[in-house]
């Protein structure tokens, strides 16, 4: 039965469309970026977002389709206020690389209004709004959004999902930076992580409801909205509280989500098993196309973290425990996708993953053709064939996957009963 769900899980894999995952670099023993290419296509991931505008990174995704966040870190904020510098940027990182790598977003700056740093808070705005500019100089902004990362942690109330409002002392800021993407079409980010509210009280916060297994739930009652699980909460809470200040109808993505493998002592949960369950759900979640409560038809925009354990990240053990994928490219814990086998020479050659100033080269390198993936091209129509009769059958054996699984289920309760 459980092979068969695993199975089953792989197909879900397979048709999520949606899903992203967020590539980090702060460790010293990564694969190349060639080789990180196969291990995004196993999960099905079609977006990534990075911490940076890593030039490996993206010359090794050109091609592939793979939509890209880059970022500028919040070391770059007073700088880009310049629009000069914001324009130069963006030739070098952005423009360079278009349109053989799909760069749809920039991410300015990452939860900077919960550091509590005037000179920061400043900046972001401005600093978004000049990266905006030089795009559309370079008539670019239909092509590529200015967005930034918020922590949950500007929320004032986040229970229950109905009374979401933000901080009193980040109102002001945060209104104008959400006008900024309802002009500019951008959407606005959240890292949520429901790892940390049972961390922090695992007596009281249901292991299921954090981690998407079958419970109870919770009953809003100004709303009377039902949740099962502590994420969709957390995301309608963010879309109150967008309401409560004037904005229905702003795109929610969430840009980080996730569940670590290992962690110190005192880190409750962070275990293997907990990070399967946590990530496996979600993307089955992903998958169903399925909305929060309060957004019932609205597609779920989520970014995982993270594609790997990263040994240099300051903190406690879970911080560098986060990963789908060990540094050799083998599974942290069992994904229910297909193991990639990686090459001998997979060991980057750059610990912190940041290329945001380097020069990026005139042309593109090919993609490999030994990643071991059905390839589509225009000249190549029994690829494209074999394609269409391959998603056939994923869709035709998901189908009876679930029929048997259902049947299963149904014959199990009848004979409990």
């Amino acid at each position: 039965m459980e092979s068969l769900r695993l199975a089953c899980l792989f197909l879900v894999f397979l048709s999520v469309s949606s899903l992203g995952i967020n590539y980090g670099q702060i460790a010293d023993n990564l694969p190349s970026p060639e080789n990180v290419v196969p291990l995004v296509k196993s999960i099905g991931a079609t977006r990534i977002k990075l911490y940076d505008a890593d030039p490996k990174v993206l010359k090794a995704f050109a091609n592939t389709g793979v939509e890209f966040i880059v970022s500028l870190g919040n070391e770059y904020l007073a700088k880009m206020k310049d629009p000069s510098n914001a324009q130069s940027w963006v030739k070098k990182n952005v423009q360079a690389y278009l349109p053989a790598t799909k760069i749809t977003c920039i991410a300015v700056g990452n939860e900077v209004l919960t550091f509590n740093d005037k000179a920061l808070t400043d900046n972001l705005l401005p600093a978004m709004q000049s990266v905006h500019t030089a795009l559309v100089n370079l008539k670019l902004d239909k092509k590529v959004t200015v967005t930034t990362a918020h922590s949950l942690a500007i929320l004032q109330t986040s229970y229950p999902p109905s009374a979401g409002a933000f901080r009193k002392d980040l109102v002001d800021c945060v209104t104008q930076i959400v006008d900024f993407h309802c002009k500019t079409a951008s959407p606005f980010l959240i890292n949520a992580y429901p790892y940390f509210a049972y961390k922090g009280n695992p007596k009281q916060v249901s292991l299921d409801f954090v981690l998407f297994q079958p419970n109870s739930g919770i009953v809003d009652p100004e709303s009377n909205l039902h949740y099962d699980n502590m994420l969709f909460a957390q995301i309608d809470a963010v879309h109150s509280a967008l309401a409560s200040v004037g904005y229905k109808n702003v795109c929610v993505q969430i840009s980080e989500t996730g569940w670590p493998s290992k962690g110190d002592a005192d880190e409750a949960g962070a275990t293997p098993e907990n990070a399967r369950k946590y990530n496996c759900n979600l993307m089955k979640l992903i998958g169903q196309k399925k909305g929060t409560p309060m957004r019932p038809n609205s597609d779920l925009n989520i970014f995982v973290f993270a594609l790997f354990n990263e040994n240099q990240k300051p903190g406690p053990g879970s911080e560098r425990n986060y990963g789908l994928f060990k540094p050799d490219g083998s599974q942290a814990y069992p994904l229910g996708a297909p193991a990639v086998t990686l090459s001998s020479n997979s060991s980057s050659s750059s610990g912190s993953g940041s290329g945001t100033d380097a020069t990026p080269s005139a042309s593109l390198p090919p993609v490999s053709s030994s990643s071991g993936y059905l390839a589509i091209t225009s000249d190549s129509g029994r690829s494209l064939s074999r394609c269409k009769s391959l998603i056939l059958s994923t869709l035709w054996l998901l189908f009876h996957c679930y029929s048997i699984i259902f049947n299963v289920e149904r014959m199990e309760t009848s004979a409990t009963l």
